[in-house]
């Protein structure tokens, strides 16, 4: 008997819009640009290559070259490619930077008036 498998493909299993997010959520959190891209290439396939290419109006094949693991896209081609998707970037905070870790603490000394 031979045992038959197939490669995974996350593409397969994204199929909502918090799916993807969720999905490039966790990519974004590595820091690895060539995993983020990579990420975002998937979730293209996932809502179909060329709606995304059309919506886009960037070239199907570029989109995946760009989008890949060894791609380089440029930051317009993934704001066009976001957009795309339905989603849109945020910016927040990090957690162990809040709000008021860029406040600097003036010394009491500093603060005080000598007579």
């Amino acid at each position: 008997m031979t045992l038959k498998t197939r490669k995974f493909d996350a593409a397969a299993y994204l199929d909502s819009e918090e799916a993807i997010a969720a999905y490039l959520d966790d990519a974004l959190a590595t820091g690895d640009s060539a995993q983020i891209s990579q990420a975002i290439g998937t979730a293209a396939r996932a809502k179909g290559m060329a709606v995304i290419a059309k919506k886009t109006k960037l070239g199907r094949q570029s989109l995946y070259k760009a989008l890949s693991a060894e791609g380089n896209p440029s930051f317009d081609s993934i704001l066009k490619v976001i957009d795309a998707l339905g989603l849109k970037l945020e910016a927040k905070a990090h957690a162990k930077r809040g709000a008021h870790s860029r406040r600097r603490e003036i010394p009491a000394s500093a603060t005080a008036l000598r007579v």
